[in-house]
């Protein structure tokens, strides 16, 4: 049975992963739920760089998290290193969006992501997306 993913979640994970320097950005709707897209998941989604010493820390982090097994955790989290439809960690990092020290995926990339992995559940979402990313933009300044 799939656990919805709530805003505890996030705040663990964003504190463990700060006490050990993990470089990562909340991506799919876990990132968007967190811009303030109204809507709700199963899980959280978080884009890491991929380079050594980040997989180490990110490893301490988890383990700090309770994960024994990533198959069996306190929660649901998906770990992405090479995300469809999103060049670079680099690239999405030059044009994340911090949010009460969450550091997400912007809009853009999060539909960039979606629209690549081409998933019905997704192309369903699609729509609601794009116009939450309008009201975001729109409403950002």
């Amino acid at each position: 049975m799939a656990r919805q993913f709530e805003y505890t979640q996030a705040e663990e994970i964003r504190n463990a992963f700060a006490r050990h320097r993990v470089r990562y950005l909340f991506l799919g709707k876990s990132g968007a739920i967190l811009l303030g897209y109204p809507d709700t998941t199963q899980d959280s989604d978080l884009f890491l760089e991929r380079d050594p010493e980040n997989g180490n820390a990110a490893l301490q982090a988890l383990h700090d998290l309770g994960f024994i097994q990533l198959k069996n955790g306190p929660f649901d989290l998906d770990l992405v290193f090479a995300p469809d439809g999103i060049e670079s960690f680099a690239r999405a990092w030059a044009r994340h969006v911090e949010v009460e020290g969450f550091p997400v995926c912007h809009p853009d990339d999060i539909i960039a992501s979606k629209a690549a992995s081409n998933r019905a559940k997704d192309r369903e979402v699609l729509p609601r997306l794009r116009a939450f990313r309008d009201y975001w933009v729109s409403h950002r300044r």
